[in-house]
């Protein structure tokens, strides 16, 4: 791409050689990326966006502020910051976290002081008024919304955060923008080029061909994918919900305000961001329209316009699809570790959540096992709970290899989750109930899944224990997996169902609300002067796992778990080889007491480990290894 005139054209552009080095040799580097792939995508089209393109970058980067500038060259130089062990996600709603975006700033010392690294703040650019899908309905991307503060306080907080090592992650919306935004009431206003910035069809003939294969994301509230829009006189294509308008890939002029939106709020302060709902972006008839290999290649050229001018920011792939199709968000192939920085392991927090209900680590093990490895300079985001419902994504082909039936498998979880499976100690809401497929997917805290809600209504401390057992043994094999490790805010609380949600009328309809539950700052002060609150208990947990991982180098994120075979089908078993030797992780999913059988970690470890969390030594020539309820062991060998 960058050819002897094409530098004698750029050069002019910048007062400082130093600057037009630093630009080019980016450009000389990802350019080849940018065009290939555009060229792949858009064929003969792509030389004019190539064109167009530059210009856009070419801006950015002259107005890229001096310590983001800084910033960009300390990431090139540590190319591995999201993987290393200290490298702590928290995840909340400005609002519900802290009022306003400078009450954020004003809780820094907080998320400081819990060893955060990486803030996620959930959807705040300025959606449509009323419903907007929890702010995914965005009416302007250069705006935040009113309540919150301006772009203004958004680029403050950013810059504040930056000074005490935390980065901030936003959400970028890529497959649609509200009704109300502004290409879209350009396009009802009748201009051409603003028309095709959307799928729009002029009779069912179209959109009744895609539906044929096409899923239903809210079956309960926004049944098809399609919305007749009057003033457009056309079917417009609405994956999500009537008012969210599908953009159109397949015209370059979207591609070139994306890359702008993504430069400008890099400029902002952004760091991270979350690309929401990408695996929707390209459409393809007699496909289901997702994980498309267009999608593959837009992201990887994002990114390498990103990388020109701001290296320092990383992509986080929102692609909640199964295995097979995951590793394709984090580069395959030709695009292997190119396409994003970061993808969320859902599988893993869908099977952690399944072994807790049956006490059966075995499909959780099969599923890892089938996982395909990732590329070493990317990432997993790892999670127990996020904003979203929990969909059981539960493959036919995983529970058959452990002798299950994927639809009873998913049903019980279903059941169990609810609260109507016998015995269950969950309290949780059914989610969009589809009778078509029999999905129920489950909203709910953490803490009230796991069945702190229920124990303390018993009023029962062996309860109680139990259901902090089962949170903490989720947060450490969250935290001892590796990847990035997300904590939803208020689980370091154990915060319980929010069921005011209700009174909300911009809520009601969506029970997703019940878990996200406003900060209790007050219990946030409470559990320093009563240690045995549940609450307490939780948090001093959660810290002690946190200061370990932090000083544990087996965790950096270039290094994966891969589960080894257990006799017992309560305790899962991972491995991670790593160049200061194995560590073997050891988790029992179970409320009972275990006798391991010692030798299956000899065979591992040696005749003697250290359990980095208790800082105890196992003599493993010893026949059996104790493990207590819900006990969690990370183990190097003795002299490690």
């Amino acid at each position: 791409m960058l050819t002897p005139d094409l530098t004698a054209r750029l050069r002019p552009a910048f007062d400082d050689d130093r600057e037009a080095d630093t630009f080019l040799l980016r450009l000389e580097r990802y350019g080849p990326e940018l065009a290939d792939n555009l060229r792949a995508v858009y064929g003969e089209r792509a030389d004019a966006l190539l064109a167009e393109l530059l210009e856009v970058m070419l801006h950015a980067y002259h107005a890229r502020p001096a310590d983001l500038r800084r910033l960009d060259e300390a990431r090139l130089l540590r190319p591995d910051w999201l993987q290393a062990p200290d490298m702590v996600g928290y995840v909340a709603y400005a609002d519900r976290f802290a009022g306003t975006l400078r009450g954020v700033g004003e809780q820094v010392g907080y998320l400081q002081d819990l060893g955060v690294k990486y803030l996620h703040l959930m959807p705040l650019l300025r959606p449509r008024d009323g419903e907007n899908d929890g702010g995914y309905a965005v009416q302007d991307y250069r705006a935040v919304r009113g309540d919150l503060g301006s772009i203004d306080d958004l680029s403050a907080l950013a810059r504040e955060l930056r000074g005490k090592g935390i980065s901030l992650v936003l959400d970028l919306v890529l497959n649609h923008v509200a009704e109300e935004h502004e290409w879209a009431a350009r396009a009802r206003a009748g201009e051409a080029a603003y028309r095709d910035y959307f799928h729009v069809y002029p009779d069912r003939t179209q959109p009744d061909a895609f539906e044929q294969t096409l899923p239903e994301v809210f079956p309960d509230f926004a049944p098809g994918n399609f919305t007749w829009d009057e003033a457009l006189q056309g079917w417009v294509w609405t994956t999500f919900n009537r008012y969210q308008w599908d953009v159109n890939w397949s015209n370059p002029a979207v591609f070139r305000e994306y890359l702008d939106l993504i430069l400008y709020l890099a400029n902002r302060g952004v760091e991270v961001f979350r690309l929401d709902a990408i695996a929707f972006l390209w459409k393809r008839l007699g496909t289901d329209c997702q994980n498309q290999p267009e999608v593959h290649r837009l992201t990887h050229a994002l990114r390498a316009a990103t990388r020109v001018v701001a290296p320092a920011v990383a992509f986080k792939a929102e692609a909640i699809v199964a295995p097979g199709d995951l590793i394709h968000y984090l580069g395959s192939r030709d695009h292997h570790g190119r396409v994003s920085d970061m993808a969320y392991h859902n599988s893993l927090m869908v099977q952690m959540w399944s072994a807790l209900a049956s006490r059966d680590v075995r499909l959780l093990s099969a599923a890892l096992t089938a996982f395909p490895p990732k590329p070493t300079n990317t990432t997993w985001g790892s999670y127990v709970r996020c904003h979203d419902d929990i969909g059981w994504a539960v493959s036919d082909e995983d529970a058959a290899r452990v002798g299950l039936s994927g639809p009873e498998h998913r049903r019980f979880l279903s059941d169990f989750y609810s609260g109507d499976f016998a015995g269950s100690f969950a309290r949780g809401l059914v989610f969009q109930h589809n009778p078509q497929t029999g999905d129920r997917r489950i909203s709910g805290t953490a803490a009230s899944l796991a069945g702190l809600e229920q124990a303390l209504e018993s009023d029962d401390p062996a309860r109680v224990d139990d259901a902090l057992g089962r949170l903490l043994l989720l947060h450490t094999l969250m935290l001892g997996f590796g990847g990035v490790p997300l904590l939803y805010m208020g689980d370091e609380l154990a915060l319980l169902n929010d069921y005011a949600f209700a009174d909300t009328p911009e809520h009601a309809a969506d029970n997703r609300w019940v878990h996200r539950p406003r900060m209790d700052w007050a219990l946030a002060k409470a559990i320093q002067a009563d240690p045995t609150l549940p609450a307490a208990r939780m948090n001093a947990g959660l810290r002690h796992l946190l200061a370990v991982r932090r000083r544990t180098p087996h965790l950096h994120a270039s290094i994966e778990s891969r589960p080894l075979p257990s006799p017992d089908p309560c305790v899962l078993l991972l491995r991670r080889e790593h160049p200061l030797g194995v560590m073997v992780q050891v988790y029992n999913f179970s409320e009972h007491r275990i006798q391991f059988p010692a030798h299956v970690l000899r065979e591992q470890l040696g005749d003697g480990a250290r359990d980095l969390l208790s800082a105890n030594h196992f003599h493993l020539t010893r026949p059996t290894l104790t493990l207590s309820p819900f006990r969690a062991l990370w183990l190097v060998g003795a002299e490690a």
